[in-house]
């Protein structure tokens, strides 16, 4: 006697250009407004260097957006660029992006926006911390689980309470990630404001180098390391933009307002990015936010508003932090199970991940193994780890994104394209370069985040030759 399968749902197409937008770029304003300007300060010592840093990362995400559009206007469904690369590429290649998204790209943006969160609280709230003889044990020498317990603690929760929201349906989720947006951008706007007028800023904090700042041509090897590194901090920052190609399936007229979600979210996000980095490095010497950048739960721009507003400002900037980062990490939580959701319908993921609630429409199960193993990730490391990580591995498949580009004009020149990349081919061409050059000098620079994603994507070989054995490859 045969059972019959549970009964499910089905994914909707819900979503208007605009929300599409606000989503794109909800995903992507989280913590690095607040935070990576210190990491990037400690690198460069330089404010104009810092700020050059910020529109060349901007720059470079949009590139890889106009890149993405042009695929995306011809492939859009769900799963993104998973679907992308199983008709540009092969189900190997598709797997692995699917693979590297669940255990390092996505997984560890999910892990590392929710940890800002907790770090944020915490400036409000002391959170409580195990025993020194237990906080300071580590696994092999590398991973300190119970390290910062509090923090992580408070991280873990609130992705099993964004899961649950998210599980319940995609217009919830949509919803408070963009009432959030909308009161997260006016109180940027706020402070951008407040600190340009009444900050006590000067464009002598602008011009002055930090102390120890040491004046490099543009090729010396020296030079290139440290703006390497500042820029893989400011892409933390950026990244996120693509997640919106998961919910292809779920956006009205996909092959047009997808792309156009994209190319519009990424110039909004780079003009606010540079406006309030701007701002921090206005009101504040650049050698004080270099101190910020060397402790531990100390965020940059908490530190500028107490600068500018007194000891109430730390209030407000904690709360608004808190208010960012809920949002971004709502929207983090809402897109990757449609991944592993097409991966999973086709046999290459776990198949619970398959499943669509028949009353919510949604990866209820996918939504359930993500927030498992983000919280695993929570546990593994520090969030700046957890950030260069996730950074070196999405440049792998950004760069092929791009390269996919060139390969459909080759193969399919007459097929439509609602949206041809912009500067075809130069800007493409670009993108690569700097994603080959970026996954080098990553891997010289920072080896243990970048051997720890490569090590991450490759634990999926085993797990694709156990879904795929007996079946065709191609």
């Amino acid at each position: 006697m045969s059972i019959s399968p549970p009964p499910q749902g089905q994914l909707v197409r819900s979503l208007t250009l605009f929300a599409a937008f606000m989503l794109t770029v909800s995903s992507v304003i989280g913590s690095g407004i607040y935070k990576k300007v210190a990491p990037m300060s400690v690198e460069l010592l330089s404010p104009t260097l810092v700020i050059l840093c910020w529109v060349l990362a901007g720059l470079i995400t949009l590139c890889g957006a106009l890149s993405n559009a042009e695929i995306a206007s011809m492939l859009a469904d769900s799963g993104g660029e998973y679907v992308y690369y199983r008709k540009i590429y092969n189900r190997f290649f598709a797997f692995l992006y699917g693979w590297t998204s669940f255990t390092v790209i996505r997984s560890a943006s999910l892990a590392s926006i929710a940890y800002v969160f907790s770090q944020s609280f915490h400036a409000l709230v002391p959170l409580p911390e195990l025993p020194e003889t237990i906080a300071s044990f580590s696994l092999f020498g590398v991973f300190t689980p119970f390290h910062n317990f509090g923090v992580k603690g408070l991280t873990i929760g609130l992705i099993i309470i964004l899961t649950i929201i998210n599980y319940r349906g995609l217009k919830g989720g949509e919803g408070l990630s963009r009432y959030v947006l909308i009161l997260v951008t006016a109180v940027i706007a706020l402070i951008v404001i407040l600190g340009l007028t009444i900050g006590g800023g000067s464009w002598q904090n602008i011009q002055a180098d930090a102390t120890g700042y040491t004046d490099l041509p543009w090729y010396d090897t020296g030079f290139i390391q440290a703006m390497f590194a500042a820029l893989l901090a400011a892409f933390w920052a950026y990244e996120g933009w693509a997640t919106t190609g998961y919910l292809g399936g779920e956006i009205h007229n996909p092959n047009r307002n997808l792309p156009l979600a994209l190319v519009f979210g990424v110039l909004f996000v780079m003009g606010v990015y540079v406006i309030v980095n701007f701002t921090y490095l206005y009101v504040l010497p650049i050698d004080q936010i270099v101190e910020v950048g060397k402790t531990q739960n100390t965020i940059a721009a908490v530190v500028v508003v107490q600068h500018i507003l007194g000891s109430p400002g730390v209030l407000f900037i904690s709360i608004l932090i808190i208010l960012t980062t809920f949002g971004a990490t709502n929207t983090t939580a809402l897109m990757p199970p449609r991944l592993y959701y097409a991966m999973a319908k086709e046999g290459m993921f776990f198949q619970s991940a398959a499943f669509i609630h028949p009353r919510f429409n949604t990866p209820s199960k996918a939504f359930v193994i993500q927030a498992a193993w983000a919280s695993v990730l929570v546990l593994s490391g520090s969030f700046d780890q957890l950030t260069d990580m996730l950074v070196f591995a999405s440049f792998i498949f950004y760069g092929a994104t791009a390269l996919g580009v060139f390969i459909l004009r080759y193969r399919m020149p007459d097929a439509p394209r609602p949206y041809k990349a912009w500067g075809y081919p130069v800007v493409p061409a670009l993108f690569i370069l700097f994603c080959v050059a970026l996954v080098v000098i990553t891997l010289i620079g920072k080896p243990r985040e970048a051997l720890l994603g490569l090590g991450l994507m490759l634990t999926g070989v085993p797990f694709y030759w156990y879904w795929t054995s007996g079946k065709d490859s191609k």
